[in-house]
C-alpha cells in the first residue's frame, strides 16, 4: 500500500487532493497485480490506464497553472516531466494485452513506472513547488552561483562540499552562457558529468554524517538525493537539440534552484555534531 504521507504534502489543496487520487489509482493497480486470480483483466487494466490518462490531463494543467501564477522557476522542467508521463501512459494504452500473460507483464511495467514517479516526481520535484524563490530574485544576482553565508550550515565538511558544488554549477552556467549556435555540447556534458559525480560523492558523505548522528530525516533526504540524481540522468537529447540554449539554461536553473532550495529548506535542519572519522 502506497501511503500519502506528510512528506508528500505541498500545502496547495487542489494539487494535494489530486495527488491523493493518484495514490488511490496506484494502489488499485497494486491490488490487481498482487491478486492471485488468473482470469482476464483486460477491461480493468484498460480502465485504470484511461483514468490515469484523464488524471494526467487535468492534474498537470492545474499544477502548471499554479506554477505560472507564482512564477515558479521549475515550470519548464515540470512541463517536460509531465509530457513524459503522458507519453508513457499512451505507450501502455496501445500495447496488446489480449492474453493473460501480456496483461500481467504490462501491469507490472505500469506499476514499476508509477512507483518511480511517486517518489522521484512528487517527493523529489513537486514538493519544491512554491518553495523556490521566483526566478528573478536569484538569477539576476551578479553571480547566482556564489556560495554566500546564508547557505552555510556550520558543519565544516558539508559546507566545504556545498561550496565545491556551487563552483561546479558556476562552471556549468558559464558553459551555457558561452555556448553559440553551431558549437558542440561537449563542454556542457563534461561539466554536467562532473557535477553528477561530485554530487553523488557529496550525498554519500552527507548521508553518512546524518546516519552517524542518528538524524531522523535521513530517509527523506535520501529520497530527495535520488530524485536529483535521476534528473541529471534524464537529460533529453531530443529537446536539447531542438532548442539547445533554452534547454541548457532551464536545466542549469533547475539544478541551481534545487541546490539552493535543498540547502535552505532541508540541509539547514541537519544538527551539528562530530564529523565521523574518515577511513
Amino acid at each position: 500500500m502506497f501511503r500519502f504521507t506528510e512528506d508528500c504534502v505541498l500545502g496547495v489543496e487542489v494539487i494535494d487532493d489530486e495527488h491523493r487520487h493518484l495514490f488511490d489509482l496506484i494502489n488499485r493497480g497494486k491490488e490487481m497485480l498482487e491478486n492471485e486470480y488468473g482470469g482476464d483483466r483486460y477491461s480493468d487494466i484498460k480502465e485504470l490506464l484511461e483514468e490515469l490518462e484523464d488524471y494526467a490531463e487535468e492534474h498537470f494543467a492545474h499544477e502548471e497553472q499554479y506554477m505560472e501564477k507564482i512564477c515558479d522557476p521549475e515550470l519548464i522542467l515540470q512541463r517536460s516531466q509531465h509530457m513524459y508521463f503522458k507519453e508513457k501512459v499512451i505507450e501502455f494504452l496501445v500495447q496488446n494485452i489480449d492474453k493473460d500473460e501480456e496483461q500481467q507483464r504490462v501491469l507490472g511495467e505500469v506499476m514499476e513506472f508509477l512507483a518511480r514517479w511517486l517518489y522521484q516526481h512528487i517527493i523529489g520535484s513537486d514538493i519544491m513547488i512554491g518553495k523556490l524563490p521566483p526566478l528573478e530574485e536569484w538569477m539576476i544576482r551578479e553571480d547566482p552561483c556564489e556560495f554566500t553565508e546564508e547557505y552555510q550550515l556550520g558543519i565544516e565538511m558539508i559546507d566545504r562540499e556545498h561550496r565545491i558544488l556551487f563552483e561546479i554549477a558556476s562552471e556549468a552556467n558559464k558553459a551555457v552562457r558561452n555556448w553559440q549556435e553551431g558549437d558542440s555540447f561537449d563542454e556542457f556534458f563534461k561539466v554536467v558529468g562532473e557535477l553528477k559525480r561530485y554530487t553523488q560523492f557529496h550525498f554519500a558523505d552527507e548521508e553518512e554524517y546524518m546516519e552517524s548522528i542518528g538524524y531522523a530525516g535521513l530517509e527523506s533526504q535520501k529520497r530527495a538525493h535520488e530524485a536529483f540524481i535521476a534528473e541529471l540522468d534524464g537529460i533529453n537529447e531530443k529537446d536539447l537539440k531542438a532548442d539547445p540554449k533554452k534547454y541548457m539554461q532551464s536545466l542549469i536553473e533547475f539544478l541551481l534552484g534545487w541546490l539552493i532550495n535543498h540547502i535552505l529548506h532541508a540541509d539547514k535542519k541537519i544538527p551539528g555534531g562530530e564529523i565521523p572519522a574518515q577511513g
